[in-house]
């Protein structure tokens, strides 16, 4: 069986105020042409459909539209929610949806109840669809031991080991999941799911399974030759110039032989990140080729040039991030707050504030617990009230 895994659209998200929605039609655009082109079996979405809980209505349509196009060329579709979607709403309709073969999971009560479509060379295929699950709010519909991300997974894949035992022998599995497993590779674009301190969970958790379709991660990379991420088709922050957006085609074999190829997605811009003192990024021959890209420029000059932008932007059109780290030693006292608290998250700046006021005396432990339970309750508020807009 053929199966095209892809995950993170992300419909309706710009780029640097940059509008994407024309980049995002392109790429549905070049799906569709290579599920007809590699005569895909099947095509996974991985999760992050949308940017947000509620999409605004040009992304709605997007969407609507690629959902008949995978239809009518007649190649079923399984995809869950991701932690950027609205669960609820990406599922209205998913009962009636699936008679045209496309196949919503968003309800984690769900996640043992397999699509299973025929392969007639090697036989059935279960696909399981496990929507992204927020452990305090599933914690106890699944019987986990606890409320952390590994905790639910394992519960989750627990019913799916136990569905898949009941299968007749041969049948292989396909599990779609939207989570941060231990050796991704992260990037600035993905929303912070960590609870308890803890974001990554081991990929052993998915044990027992012919192929994991992961999404929430935007590099596309393989985390073992059985789990990977399609990552995000299109780059949505600068910490992605690196990447080479595709998608995996996976040949299934009917003995769970696994053969996998990445394939090309389309490229609106190239990126590119920029650093260095103005008059060097103005005068720079080498620089030439970044001319058409869109430009991160990060400038080192020790004081602020006149009008940085407008410069920059006579050479690249395309700057649309300006970022000044003036070049001094780390423990400069005039150094930015924005430069001192660099790759720090939210707990180490909560802990460094304590000792601050202490006089140097950081937290105990038992202050570390309660901060972190702080901004856990935080995020999942947030979270709770994206789910019932």
């Amino acid at each position: 069986m053929r199966i095209l895994h892809t995950s993170d659209w992300h419909l309706g998200r710009s780029f640097h105020r940059v509008p994407m929605l024309d980049a995002q039609a392109a790429y549905l655009d070049h799906l569709v042409d290579t599920v007809r082109a590699r005569s895909v079996d099947v095509v996974v979405v991985a999760g992050d459909v949308y940017d947000r809980a509620v999409p605004p209505l040009s992304a709605v349509q997007l969407f609507d539209d690629a959902l008949h196009r995978l239809a009518a060329a007649g190649v079923p579709t399984v995809m869950i929610s991701g932690n950027h979607d609205s669960a609820r709403r990406l599922g209205v309709g998913a009962g009636l949806i699936a008679r045209a073969g496309i196949h919503l999971r968003t309800d984690p009560a769900d996640c043992a109840t397999p699509v299973v479509l025929p392969d007639p060379e090697g036989g059935d295929v279960a696909f399981y669809g496990l929507p992204y699950l927020e452990p305090a709010l599933v914690k106890d519909s699944l019987g986990a031991s606890k409320a952390g991300h590994e905790a639910v997974l394992t519960a989750a894949m627990d019913r799916v080991r136990a569905d898949l035992a009941t299968r007749p022998d041969g049948t292989r599995s396909v599990v779609l999941a939207h989570a941060f497993v231990a050796g991704g590779e992260p990037s600035d674009s993905e929303r912070d799911i960590t609870v308890g301190g803890v974001a990554a969970v081991p990929a052993g958790v998915f044990d027992g399974v012919d192929y994991v379709a992961l999404g929430h991660l935007h590099g596309c990379q393989t985390v073992t030759e059985r789990v990977r991420y399609s990552g995000s088709p299109l780059a949505y922050s600068f910490s992605e110039h690196t990447h080479r957006k595709t998608m995996w085609l996976i040949d299934l074999a009917a003995g769970g032989d696994l053969v996998a190829e990445r394939v090309e997605c389309p490229v609106p811009r190239p990126l590119a990140r920029l650093r260095g003192r103005l008059e060097a990024l103005l005068e720079d021959p080498a620089l030439d080729r970044h001319r058409d890209a869109w430009v991160e420029a990060t400038l080192t000059d020790p004081a602020r040039p006149e009008e940085p932008m407008a410069r920059l932007l006579e050479r690249f059109p395309h700057t649309l991030s300006l970022v000044f780290e003036p070049e001094r030693a780390p423990d400069d006292p005039s150094a930015s707050y924005a430069q001192r608290l660099r790759g720090r998250d939210d707990q180490q700046i909560a802990e460094d504030f304590v000792a601050h006021v202490r006089g140097g005396s950081g937290p105990s432990a038992r202050e570390r617990t309660v901060l972190r339970a702080a901004f856990d309750d935080v995020r999942i508020d947030d979270v709770i009230g994206e789910v019932s807009r």
